[in-house]
């Protein structure tokens, strides 16, 4: 509990809270809440590119889709394609810094080598490269922005495990006759975990803003998913007339990340008190 409130004391991150459990509200209650539900192939051509007002708080677009529902309904497929993406790079990248980190020689550095190879390229580089390599989908974005997000979560595992290696109750647990991969799972990685979920927590508001980039550049969700990032595309034929269009797109990804960005320092803050903000 001291925790929870030393938490919600900080600002940032409870807006950051705050913002992430809205956003998981709409994406579970997007069908109940949108108010057309039906806008995610449905074409009204008679209202097409409509400005805001009552019947449309956020306009339509080209195909008189209601841009309000859309962006509701998008919320379930930004969060999906984070949350699948940053577990397949967790479950890539943790237990590859583990193992290098709690060895010596060279499967340690060929591990490292090849992180830092990874870490060295720009990730929305990287993920551009492998998903022009494969047929443009959600399913080929997702597994390049697996591909390249697995590193950062590596190297941190590959911290936490070397600072840990040589504590004392590893030492104790050794001289017990504890075995290796007891002490990783059930020692080492528990108390590396707070600093892997935070890691985690900000990966997925950086996993949705590249995941609308590739959508943008058409290397990502295709017409009629009501995806951010492609919706954003779709409004460039239409600006500056149709503001609506790109605007409210663009402010659903903003505030996502945003979100997730103010949650992860907040759980920063709190998992090492060293980085803690001045107040």
């Amino acid at each position: 509990m001291l925790i929870l409130r030393k938490f919600l004391r900080d600002l940032p991150a409870a807006a950051g809270l705050a913002i992430v459990l809205a956003i998981l509200l709409l994406a579970l209650l997007g069908p109940l809440i949108a108010p057309h539900p039906d806008d995610i192939a449905a074409a009204h051509l008679a209202a097409r590119l409509r400005p805001p007002s009552l019947a449309f708080p956020f306009g339509t677009d080209d195909l008189g889709r209601d841009l309000f529902s859309r962006i509701i309904l998008g919320a379930f497929g930004a969060l999906e394609v984070a949350l699948l993406v940053v577990a397949a790079a967790a479950a890539i990248g943790v237990p590859l810094g583990l193992i290098a980190g709690y060895t010596e020689g060279w499967p340690s550095e060929l591990i490292m080598r090849v992180t830092d190879v990874f870490l060295a390229l720009p990730q929305l580089v990287l993920a551009l490269a492998l998903a022009q390599l494969m047929t443009p989908s959600l399913q080929s974005a997702m597994l390049a922005l697996a591909v390249t997000y697995w590193p950062f979560f590596t190297r941190i595992a590959f911290a936490e495990t070397r600072r840990l290696r040589h504590a004392l109750f590893v030492d104790a647990l050794m001289s017990l006759g504890a075995g290796h991969t007891r002490i990783i799972l059930a020692h080492i990685l528990p108390n590396a975990a707070s600093a892997l979920i935070v890691r985690a927590t900000i990966g997925l508001g950086f996993t949705i803003l590249t995941a609308a980039t590739l959508g943008f550049l058409g290397m990502g969700a295709t017409p009629p998913a009501p995806d951010w990032g492609l919706m954003i595309a779709e409004s460039r034929s239409y600006l500056p007339g149709a503001w609506w269009f790109a605007l409210f797109p663009g402010l659903a990804i903003l505030i996502t990340v945003l979100g997730f960005n103010l949650l992860g320092d907040g759980l920063r803050d709190i998992v090492d008190p060293r980085l803690r903000r001045s107040r």
